[in-house]
């Protein structure tokens, strides 16, 4: 019987894994929470679609332009024109420029075009109050009527505040409540504090600046 080819003198060592900490593992502690530097730039309003508006000029333009197209080229094959189109530049040829319905014309079709422009121009969506982005490629927002209600909630957990009312704009945030005891004075300290810790626990890119007042319920009857 052989003998097996391994000896005592022969024999190594094989390396032993240590298990590895959690504080040795590169990366592998709690994420932090992204800061200031992660900020994926400013956080701007979000723009609406305007699928309502852009329909309606849509339409306003489609249905003119297609009659037009159609008796031009009616008119074309040997057909005559279209009533309303004959009507329509024989009109245009009596009525000077000053008449009273071409004035209104007029000013419709600049008031329209105005309102497009402005369209165009803004982002609309007023409702969306844009958040604070603390991601490169992550925007959020929070309606208005969302972040009244928080606030409202947390007003009514103020001893003394009976009912709270808040209206809620982009700049501006008013509260009203009624306190039914407790001084008023104390009662909207408390209000001015507990908002502020709430408008700041909101996450808005521009905080709104808070407005309270606080008066007594009136007498029933």
């Amino acid at each position: 019987m052989s003998e097996p080819q391994g000896t005592e003198g022969s024999t190594r060592r094989l390396p032993v894994m240590e298990p590895v900490t959690e504080q040795e593992a590169p990366g592998s502690g709690p994420p932090r929470p992204p800061g200031p530097d992660a900020a994926g730039g400013p956080a701007g309003r979000f723009w609406s679609a305007r699928r309502v508006p852009a329909g309606i000029v849509a339409l306003l333009v489609l249905l003119p332009a297609g009659a037009f197209l159609y008796d031009i080229a009616a008119v074309r094959t040997g057909r005559s024109a279209l009533g309303p189109r004959r009507e329509l530049a024989r009109l245009l040829a009596e009525r000077p420029l000053d008449d009273t319905w071409v004035l209104v014309g007029a000013g419709v079709a600049a008031a329209l075009g105005f309102w497009l422009l402005v369209l165009a121009l803004t982002p609309g969506l007023r409702k969306v109050l844009p958040m604070r982005r603390t991601l490169p490629d992550v925007r959020a927002g929070l309606h208005r009527d969302a972040a009244a209600t928080v606030l409202r909630d947390r007003a009514m957990e103020v001893a003394g505040v009976q009912s709270a009312r808040v209206r809620m704009r982009r700049r501006k945030a008013r509260v009203r409540a009624l306190s039914h005891f407790r001084d008023l004075d104390d009662v909207r300290t408390d209000l001015d504090g507990v908002l502020d810790d709430a408008v700041r626990g909101l996450g808005l890119a521009r905080p709104p600046a808070v407005s309270v007042r606080v008066a007594r319920p009136g007498r029933k009857g």
